[in-house]
Formats: structure tokens, sequence, C-alpha cells
């Protein structure tokens, strides 16, 4: 079993920048994929970006040069760096890990853009 924990999300204003954080406990592999996924009022959830423990790097098209991920593999732990944030980015934003051939999402944390 893995657990996720994510944190950092709350409410900016447009333009402003957000962290989130993702710590990961368990029963973890040494080919484990972190993930970040969002999912937006009335909308499906989409990919964001993702990042091999060797730091091999994914992005999704959604948030165009915006987002940055990154992993610390020493905390189990992995990071969205949020910049130039618009309210069409309010969303739940997700974490998951892959490790081995299973799956595991955490809960979530909200990120609402807003003046």
């Amino acid at each position: 079993q893995v657990q996720l924990v994510e944190s950092g999300g709350g409410v900016v204003q447009p333009g402003g920048s957000l962290t989130l954080s993702c710590a990961a406990s368990g029963s973890i592999s040494g080919t484990s994929i972190m993930a970040w996924y969002r999912q937006g009022p009335g909308k499906q959830r989409e990919f964001i970006a993702q990042i091999t423990r060797g730091g091999y790097i994914n992005y999704g098209t959604s948030v165009e040069g915006r987002f940055t991920i990154s992993r610390d593999n020493a905390k189990n732990t992995v990071y969205l760096q949020m910049n130039s944030l618009k309210p069409e980015d309010t969303a739940v934003y997700y974490c998951k890990i892959t490790t081995g051939v299973l799956e595991y999402w955490g809960q979530g944390t909200q990120v609402t853009v807003s003046s």
C-alpha cells in the first residue's frame, strides 16, 4: 500500500504563484512515476505532468509552460510549481504514483484563482 498526502493548495490572485507538494509513503518501487492531474468544475480530470525517479519529465498541453514538476527522491515527494495562474486553473489538483503495476491517488487539494 502507498499513501499520498498533498498540500499547498489555496486561494491566489490571477498572475500569482503556488507550489503544491505530494509526499508518498509505503511500498514504493525503485521505478515509480509520480504525476499531477487536475479536475476543474464540470470538467474531466486532465493530465498535467509526470516525472520518473530518474528525472524524466513529460508535460501535458494544458499548462503552456507555466507549471514545473520536480521530485525529491529522498523524501518521496513530488512538487508542482505553478506560475502566472489564471482563473481557468481553478481545480482540484491530484497527485498520482505508479509503482510497479499499481497506481495510487491522493485525496486532492483545491486551488482557486480569483481576484
